[in-house]
């Protein structure tokens, strides 16, 4: 049976937390409460990111990892791409997630 954690009258799957906790270095030293907002983000992160499709994703990271070397046209790209993931709803929904009171919905709501 999974692992269930309440956090902020949230139920929190937690079942593969010890398998990440050996892999990843100095994550033993961070308290649970930290572990599980993390992985809240995450969660949310993967959310938006399905906006995209899998073609729009790849080319998402390839941008990203190019940086500063991109040229006019890829910047384009990339601000197309990432007007697709509303960010203003991500920021809302990360705070909404990490927040102990309510915040508006203009704030955690998308606008698509």
């Amino acid at each position: 049976m999974p692992i269930l954690y309440r956090v902020k009258g949230r139920t929190v799957l937690a079942a593969g937390l010890p398998r990440v906790v050996a892999r990843v270095p100095g994550l033993r030293r961070l308290p649970v409460v930290k572990l599980i907002a993390v992985a809240e983000l995450a969660l949310v992160a993967r959310k938006h990111m399905q906006h995209l499709d899998a073609a729009e994703r790849r080319r998402l990271v390839e941008l990203v990892r190019r940086g500063r070397g991109m040229s006019p046209a890829e910047r384009e790209e990339l601000r197309r791409l990432v007007s697709k993931l509303d960010a203003r709803a991500f920021a809302g929904s990360a705070m909404q997630r990490l927040s102990p009171i309510g915040l508006p919905r203009r704030l955690t709501r998308a606008r698509y």
